[in-house]
């Protein structure tokens, strides 16, 4: 698993880099400024999220814990979800897509995040299994 959460954060580093700078560029001019702010709130809570996720990683290298397998996983449902949301709102305009299949799914997504660093605090409570 530490090895997967790995991966899966420097990928999910990687693709906020990559969606920040298209959002520097790409979109300018054609969506209107206060999208381009929840835009660029996507992928700031994306980016502070696979740094999460990389951490977590770290820590399961120094032994197992329930809760931190859990908050790896919270933490990816919740980049998915309210980064996710927050881009695909950004573009709703450019995209057709409506804003009442949207607008729920950003709170869920804040819901996930706050449930992984709550794992992640409980699992300094556990005791460690080393492998």
């Amino acid at each position: 698993m530490r090895k997967l959460f790995l991966r899966i954060g420097s990928l999910m580093a990687m693709a906020a880099v990559i969606l920040g700078a298209f959002g520097s560029h790409g979109l300018e001019g054609l969506i209107e400024p206060e999208r381009i702010n929840t835009y660029e709130i996507g992928v700031r809570y994306h980016f502070y999220h696979a740094l999460a996720l990389l951490a977590t990683s770290v820590l399961l290298y120094f032994g197992k814990k329930s809760f931190l397998h859990y908050a790896g996983w919270f933490f990816i449902a919740g980049i998915v979800l309210f980064s996710g949301s927050l881009y695909l709102l950004s573009v709703q305009d450019v995209l057709n897509i409506p804003a009442a299949l949207l607008g729920p799914v950003t709170p869920v997504g804040g819901l996930l995040f706050i449930l992984g660093w709550i794992l992640f605090f409980l699992s300094t409570y556990q005791h460690h299994q080393r492998k």
